[in-house]
């Protein structure tokens, strides 16, 4: 059996798959804020609460918002900021008793859809995050492609494709730069781009809805948001080729997504074709925690439930 974790801002989750796929337990608990002891303490609660609840001792994958730096073995770049600098699976590891596998929660997302998801069976998948802020992960013969510098995938930090003339400077994002993608797809930059048209600074998901009701102005902020995100999905294109996309986060459920960027693609692929399939995700957000319990492959299963000496030298 499995364990997978996903630490948010706001929750810690975790759930036990057995080895088809199938949830056989879920526990949750709220992330303590702030405080890095108590969230190893909230996690390994987590865990061993849902190993008394199956009967056997499994192996453990986390999904964070954030990176563990290849240079310093610690975690960046994580919105959660109090696990900022920690070595958090080499902590979880000596208060569990055993290895810990640690990813990114966008790359856990496409985990879980090239598994047994949207793109199972495909050769190459890239996962899309479309919420809060704009991530993504590779997943190429089932393996995640991490990167060098634990920054695959994370598409939303570069520059948005051929803007035009009012896009050119774009909107100032966290990490310090100017028109990144995240500023223009995310949830937030969605809202600020109808506001800026408008004058009406409302959500997201009250654009959304209005426009399926016929509201011209939110069908032109929503429109807008298509060419855009053609235009990014398009320059992955031109660099992965992946099969599938699978699009995942809040945004991914506007229906209209999908009868729109098929239309849209090929005028900003490479040659004038997009075959690439874009599709919803099977597992919606619980493609999170799931991804990040298949970090562990099969034959991988026994180490990854010893003590980490053994397991090491196994």
């Amino acid at each position: 059996m499995r364990i997978g974790i996903d630490l948010g801002g706001t929750k810690i989750e975790g759930i036990v798959l057995d080895e088809s796929g199938k949830t056989l337990a879920r526990r949750r608990l709220p992330s303590p804020q702030g405080n890095y002891r108590a969230t190893l303490d909230a996690i390994a609660d987590v865990v061993l609460g849902l190993e008394r609840e199956t009967g056997g001792r499994c192996s453990v994958g986390i999904g964070i918002p954030g990176a563990l730096s290849p240079a310093t073995g610690r975690i960046k770049n994580a919105n959660s900021t109090w696990i900022i600098g920690e070595a958090l699976d080499r902590d979880l590891a000596e208060r569990l008793g055993r290895p810990i596998r640690l990813e990114n929660d966008a790359n856990c997302f496409a985990l879980s859809e090239a598994v047994d998801g949207a793109g199972a069976g495909a050769g190459s998948l890239f996962g899309v995050i479309l919420g809060t802020g704009v991530g993504g992960g590779l997943v190429v013969d089932g393996r995640l492609i991490g990167g060098r510098n634990a920054v695959s995938g994370e598409w939303g930090h570069n520059t948005l494709p051929w803007p035009d003339e009012a896009e050119r400077q774009g909107p100032r994002c966290y990490c310090g730069k100017r028109g990144c993608i995240e500023t223009f797809l995310s949830g937030p930059g969605l809202a600020r781009d109808h506001q800026s048209a408008s004058g009406q600074a409302w959500p997201a998901e009250r654009i959304v809805a209005s426009a399926a009701q016929g509201d011209s102005g939110c069908g032109a902020t929503l429109a807008r948001y298509e060419d855009r995100l053609s235009r990014a999905l398009a320059s992955v294109i031109n660099l992965l080729d992946p099969e599938v996309i699978v699009l995942g986060g809040g945004l991914s459920g506007i229906a209209r997504l999908y009868v729109a960027l098929p239309r849209l693609l090929p005028a900003y692929v490479f040659g004038g074709e997009a075959e690439t399939a874009v599709l919803p995700p099977r597992h919606g957000d619980s493609s999170g925690v799931r991804g990040a319990a298949w970090l562990w492959r099969t034959d991988e299963l026994e180490a990854a439930v010893l003590p980490p000496d053994r397991s090491q030298g196994s």
